[in-house]
């Protein structure tokens, strides 16, 4: 089998944010023939359907654009802010969605999350799917991978230490790594 490329996407632009920490650990768990890059959404304007000229997106929108389209699949983190997903997440995903040529059509996607709270992203994660039905993009079902009391999860270098969490990433790699391959058929 060829490498199966995965476009990560982090709904936190904090230096030490847990969701960003859990891609990571997503990359270390990637079984053998699969790659995760972190896309970075720092520089990811607010949209403005303004800010698109004949057709063109700007700069750091194409860039994302390409590294989703490149991609077998999608792999989310994101924070819950006010039982929803981050708006810098939702701001990307409004950008790449946008015609012609959006790269999340008929893409397998999965989602994690890490929070503080005991619930993990359970409502943000909820509200992304139901986003993504609108970008026409194909979900993992299972396992649902939510990191609650995440301040515990995570040792002092950000390598994320829960032996069940680390688990369950890896099985929703595998799960994502199946959907995607199905879908490219």
């Amino acid at each position: 089998m060829s490498q199966f490329k995965i476009c990560a996407l982090s709904g936190s632009l904090r230096k030490t944010s847990y969701n960003t920490a859990a891609l990571r650990a997503a990359q270390e768990l990637a079984p053998a023939g699969v790659s995760i890059e972190i896309a970075d959404l720092s520089d990811i304007p607010l949209y403005d359907e303004d800010l698109r000229h004949e057709g063109s997106f700007p700069a750091p929108v194409m860039r994302l654009r390409a590294q989703i389209a490149a991609a077998d699949a999608v792999l989310f983190a994101s924070p819950e802010y006010n039982y929803s997903l981050s708006g810098v997440l939702k701001n990307a995903i409004d950008w790449a969605s946008r015609p012609a040529n959006q790269p999340f059509d008929g893409k397998a996607y999965a989602i994690l999350g890490a929070s503080g709270g005991v619930l993990g992203t359970s409502r943000g994660q909820w509200h992304l799917r139901q986003i993504m039905v609108g970008a026409n993009a194909y979900g993992v079902n299972n396992p649902q991978v939510y990191i609650g009391n995440s301040a515990q999860k995570f040792d002092a270098d950000g390598r994320f230490t829960d032996e069940a969490g680390r688990v369950l990433i890896t099985q929703l790699i595998e799960a994502l790594v199946k959907l995607g391959t199905k879908l490219k058929a």
